[in-house]
C-alpha cells in the first residue's frame, strides 16, 4: 500500500481542504509546522473550466506548499475532466482530489460534493472522467453515505478504488449528520480492511492526541486534520512526535502564539490583492488563535473589528502589556495551556 507521491513519513499528516481556511498562507504555515501534504480549498469544476477569475486565483500555490493537491467538485464527469486537464497543464499540482464529501446545501443541491454519493455509478464516472484527462494521481474524499439509511462507506470506497482512486479519505459521518454527532472511526477501520489503496482517516480530530488515537484505532495509512488545525498549526508537529513515539512538544506560550498569528497575518496580507478584504476574512483565524485565553472575549471583540492586518500587532502588544501589568491573570492562561495539552 503506497502513496502516489513521495513522502518522508510513513504515516503522513494531511491538512484537509476547507473552504475559506486552507488558503495558501495557512497551507504554507501548516507545512512549516509539519503537515506532510496540503490540499486546496474545494473549487468548482465549472468555475475552473470557464476560467472564473476568483476561482483561478485560488489555484495559486508556491513551491514550499508541495506536495499539494487541488480539490475539485462537480457532478458532470466531462466538466470535471476539463477542470482536471486545465489544472494539470497550467498549475501542475502533485495530485487531483475529488470532493465527494462536502455537505453544504448549495453544493449538494446540484449533486456536487456528498450529493454524488446518492449514485455510485456517477461517482465512478467522475473518477474515470478525471483520470482520463490527467496524468496525475487522482484521489477522493468521501463521507460514510448520503444519509443514515444508505450509509455504507465500504461500498463507496470500493467503488472509488475500482474506478481508479489512488487514495481515499473518509470523513466518517453521513451527509445528513453534517458536522454534528460523532464520527464513526470503526467505519474508517472497516474501509482500511476493505480496500488496497491508502486510506486517510478524517473526523473529530481536535488535538494531536486525537491523531494518535485515530491511527491506533483504525490503522489508517494517514490522518487528515481539518478543524483541529484552526488556530493551532503546531498540532502537526505535536502529532508527528506522538506517532514517532517521542514526547509531545508543548503548545506555544501566549507571546509565541501571537508571533505565529502575526506571521500568518503578514503572509495573508502579502498574498491577497485586497488588503481590507483580507483583514476581514482573516478575523476568523484571529479568533481561533486567541480562543481560551483569559480576557479573550474583549480581545476577540477588538480583533473582529480590524480592517487592516497591520492593526493586529498593536492589539496583541496591548494584551501582552496588560498581562505584564497583572491586569490579566496569567496563571489562568497557563492552566488553559495545560488543559489544551491534555485534551
Amino acid at each position: 500500500m503506497r502513496f502516489p507521491v513521495a513522502l518522508a513519513n510513513p504515516i503522513p499528516l494531511y491538512l484537509a481542504p476547507m473552504a475559506g481556511v486552507s488558503e495558501s498562507p495557512f497551507r504554507r504555515l501548516c507545512r512549516r509546522f509539519g503537515a506532510d501534504v496540503v490540499v486546496t480549498e474545494f473549487l468548482s469544476a465549472e468555475g475552473i473550466r470557464r476560467e472564473n477569475e476568483a476561482t483561478i486565483a485560488k489555484l495559486r500555490f508556491g513551491p514550499d506548499e508541495r506536495p499539494i493537491g487541488v480539490q475539485i467538485f462537480g457532478s458532470d464527469p466531462i466538466a470535471m475532466g476539463d477542470a482536471a486537464a486545465l489544472v494539470t497543464d497550467v498549475f501542475a499540482p502533485d495530485f487531483i482530489d475529488i470532493n465527494f464529501g462536502c455537505p453544504v446545501k448549495k453544493v449538494v443541491k446540484r449533486n456536487g460534493g456528498s450529493g454524488c454519493l446518492k449514485d455510485l455509478t456517477l461517482v465512478a464516472d467522475i473518477i474515470k472522467g478525471v483520470r482520463a484527462r490527467t496524468h496525475l494521481p487522482v484521489t477522493a474524499k468521501i463521507r460514510s453515505g448520503w444519509n443514515e439509511e444508505t450509509r455504507d462507506p465500504v461500498k463507496i470506497a470500493r467503488a472509488c478504488e475500482d474506478a481508479g482512486a489512488a487514495v481515499i479519505a473518509l470523513h466518517a459521518r453521513s451527509r445528513t449528520q453534517m458536522y454534528s454527532g460523532k464520527a464513526n472511526w470503526d467505519e474508517i477501520a472497516a474501509v482500511v480492511n476493505a480496500v488496497s489503496v491508502p486510506v486517510l482517516g478524517n473526523g473529530d480530530i481536535s488535538s494531536a492526541a486525537d491523531v494518535f488515537r485515530m491511527h491506533e484505532h483504525t490503522n489508517c495509512a494517514g490522518v487528515m486534520v481539518g478543524r483541529g488545525s484552526f488556530g493551532q498549526p503546531w498540532v502537526f508537529d505535536q502529532a508527528r512526535a506522538l506517532l514517532d513515539g517521542k514526547p509531545m512538544p508543548a503548545a506555544p506560550a501566549v507571546a509565541e502564539r501571537f508571533a505565529i498569528a502575526l506571521d500568518h497575518a503578514r503572509m495573508a496580507d502579502a498574498y491577497e490583492l485586497d488588503q481590507r478584504g483580507a483583514a476581514i476574512e482573516f478575523r476568523k483565524h484571529l479568533g481561533w488563535y486567541v480562543k481560551g485565553l483569559p480576557g479573550s472575549a474583549e480581545l476577540r471583540k477588538r480583533l473582529h473589528a480590524v480592517t487592516s492586518l497591520m492593526e493586529v500587532e498593536g492589539i496583541f502588544a496591548d494584551y501582552l502589556a496588560a498581562v505584564a501589568r497583572g491586569d490579566v491573570d496569567q496563571r489562568r492562561a497557563s492552566e488553559r495551556d495545560a488543559e489544551t495539552l491534555a485534551a
